[in-house]
């Protein structure tokens, strides 16, 4: 065991912590036709609302818990960070929250609505063209001017601050079979993960991801971080160029399983939690339901089961095509 996996002590601290800054968000009980026709009448399943969390996503939970951890000189000099969007918005809010400058770099590749919503928070947004250079810009504002990295999926911080939303499931909802749960960098599943075994010891932990964007996958299979050649999904939230090291193991050594859909499959989930549960999602947030819908069904069937709804911010215009096109697969699928 890693001397920095967080111990229940250390994510009931962090929740103290960080509870005058964010939302408890809900953990509701949900009633889906689509989802009882698949895994029958005798489940009884649960969304986690993170989507309504500040920001629209988790990632203010492991972006703040750093972020609080700075000396008051490090605040001074500001952070730096890199992101495909949800990450930069939440360095920018935990900076914000902090008083401290912000200098975030964002793939070009981003949703303008994230890349708005981190600017209206007050940061200075440089572009990058892809993730190595991203990488390589925050690299010389650390070096050159002193800021501090917040790393948008790695690292004891990111696990403490996602280990209080697995305490919050674990505490909402008792004696759960399953929480499904989206991976991208592993950031999320993993803390969530820690925290749901120290909880709630039976309970399994599934993670799921892009068929276009395998790398925790990948990385389980191999036995270590591995970093992708190429990626192609819809869901850019979950779609990191590599996994690493800590997020690896911890991931490794708490989660059951990780399995991968579709990107239509992710569409068609959207369209049910749309009509269904009455929530406007990313593609990501509806990976895990996706995965109730397909490889997870038989393992699901009649059980209590959590879905992790981890964010929303999407713009209209991508949402409706992709909303369309959800609802063109659902009509494909025999009743």
């Amino acid at each position: 065991m890693s001397k920095d996996w967080p111990e229940l002590s250390d994510i009931r601290a962090t929740q103290a912590l960080l509870a005058p800054h964010l939302v408890r968000t809900p953990t509701i009980a949900w009633s889906s036709p689509t989802l009882a026709r698949l895994l029958g009448d005798q489940a009884k399943l649960f969304l986690k609302l993170e989507l309504f969390q500040i920001t629209g996503t988790f990632k203010a939970r492991g972006a703040l818990t750093r972020a609080l951890s700075l000396s008051p000189e490090q605040r001074a000099r500001g952070i730096t960070a890199v992101s495909a969007g949800n990450h930069a918005i939440a360095a920018a809010f935990a900076a914000k929250a902090i008083n401290a400058p912000a200098k975030i770099v964002v793939l070009k590749t981003a949703n303008p609505l994230r890349l708005a919503m981190a600017r209206d928070l007050g940061a200075d947004i440089r572009i990058a063209e892809d993730g190595a250079e991203g990488f390589a810009i925050a690299d010389r504002l650390v070096k050159e001017e002193g800021l501090t990295f917040i790393h948008p999926f790695d690292g004891p911080n990111v696990a403490l601050g996602t280990g209080t939303l697995g305490a919050e499931i674990a505490d909402d909802v008792p004696d759960l079979d399953a929480v499904v749960v989206a991976v991208g960098g592993g950031g999320l599943a993993s803390g969530m993960a820690r925290a749901i075994k120290l909880l709630q010891p039976n309970c399994k932990v599934y993670g799921v991801e892009p068929v276009g964007a395998p790398s925790m996958r990948r990385s389980f299979d191999q036995g270590a971080p591995v970093k992708l050649d190429r990626i192609d999904t819809i869901a850019d939230s979950l779609a990191p160029p590599m996994s690493l090291p800590f997020s690896f193991e911890l991931a490794r050594a708490h989660m059951d399983d990780i399995v991968l859909v579709e990107d239509d499959a992710m569409c068609a989930a959207m369209a049910v939690l749309q009509a269904e549960a009455k929530l406007a999602v990313e593609p990501a947030a509806a990976a895990a339901t996706a995965a109730a819908m397909g490889p997870l069904r038989d393992r699901l069937a009649g059980k209590r089961v959590c879905f992790v709804v981890c964010g929303a911010n999407i713009d209209t215009e991508t949402y409706g095509r992709l909303l369309e096109r959800g609802r063109r697969t659902l009509s494909a699928i025999p009743a």
